[in-house]
């Protein structure tokens, strides 16, 4: 049997097979999941909280009900993110996207899975922690997160972020620049004196 023939007839059996990954014919590998189990939220334990990290900055996570949403902003402030996962126990899965402050097209954005376990120490008087990971695309795995709850911080999900991509400046995470009132119209330009005639 010759080459070519024998390459038909292993095209052919892998179409027949299209959608299995039994003989290895598809080209499309299966998403990344992570190997992690839902357990008990320990004692007094809060998703709602303020969460920092050194590479991703200050997350803010906000729990309503099963369903969780979160913001962060990079801390040299170049990118900022949002995810949107649901809830079991102490385990969050969830979908996010990291916007790249200024730029617009294919590489302005990212996205992808991932999860975190809440997580106690031990010892007394610790601090929460939230371990995890993102992955790209429908990836749920590939890069760690690991982050501490800050005390006396409540989230505020407005105070990041803005209508995409493209803000320059990144939108209105800057809040503090931010004018409250409605900016004023702008000044017609003062009447010019009408011009002397020449003298005779």
């Amino acid at each position: 049997m010759n080459v070519s023939r024998r390459l038909w007839i292993a095209g052919a059996a892998c179409a027949l097979l299209l959608g299995t990954t039994a003989l290895g014919c598809s080209s499309t590998p299966a998403p990344k999941t992570a190997k992690v189990q839902a357990g008990d939220m320990p004692e007094g334990g809060d998703w709602t909280g303020v969460y920092y990290s050194e590479l991703y900055g200050y997350l803010h996570l906000v729990q309503d009900n099963d369903s969780m949403e979160g913001r962060w902003m990079r801390p040299v402030k170049d990118r900022w993110g949002e995810l949107h996962g649901t809830v079991t126990g102490d385990l969050i899965k969830f979908t996010w996207t990291e916007h790249v402050i200024g730029a617009i097209g294919p590489n302005s954005t990212k996205e992808g899975r991932g999860y975190f376990k809440y997580t106690r120490p031990e010892g007394e008087n610790v601090d929460d922690k939230i371990v995890g990971e993102i992955g790209r695309n429908k990836d749920e795995v590939g890069e760690p997160w690991e982050a501490v709850k800050q005390r006396n911080m409540l989230p505020d999900l407005q105070s990041i972020g803005g209508t995409g991509s493209s803000d320059i400046g990144g939108g209105d995470w800057d809040g503090q620049n931010q004018e409250s009132e409605a900016p004023e119209p702008p000044a017609s330009p003062p009447d010019e004196a009408p011009a002397e005639p020449p003298a005779l």
